[in-house]
């Protein structure tokens, strides 16, 4: 499995910024796919996960109506569509998989880690 995060980098509070995931090699056909992000001194945050089985996904209510997750199947590339940043957005980025997740939040346990990108939202 092969995933790599990019298009990070720092946005005035109320921009946007996509991120994008280059995805491959998956093992299974049931499986989450999610964005998390993790910031200094805070527990690590899904904040968007994908489940394969049934094609829902979920969002925490801290970013819900703000990010929008896609994906581009053609080109194994997932994408993180980031509105209205906040200056709390401000994290390290992972894109995510784990295998067999059928609950109906983010999984806590992540079967295979992407390098993370940076993502700063400061005036």
């Amino acid at each position: 499995v092969q995933l790599q995060a990019s298009g990070g980098g720092l946005v005035q509070p109320g921009g946007s910024l996509r991120l994008s995931c280059a995805a491959s090699g998956f093992p299974s056909d049931d499986y989450i796919i999610a964005w998390y992000r993790q910031a200094p001194g805070k527990e690590r945050e899904g904040v968007s996960c994908y489940r394969s089985t049934d094609g829902r996904i979920y969002y925490p209510r801290t970013v819900k109506g703000r990010f929008t997750a896609s994906a581009d199947n053609a080109k194994s590339m997932l994408y993180l569509q980031m509105n209205s940043l906040k200056p709390e957005d401000t994290a390290v980025y992972y894109c995510a998989l784990r295998t067999k997740y059928h609950g109906s939040t983010c999984p806590l346990h992540i079967d295979y880690w992407g390098k993370g990108t940076q993502v700063t939202v400061s005036s």
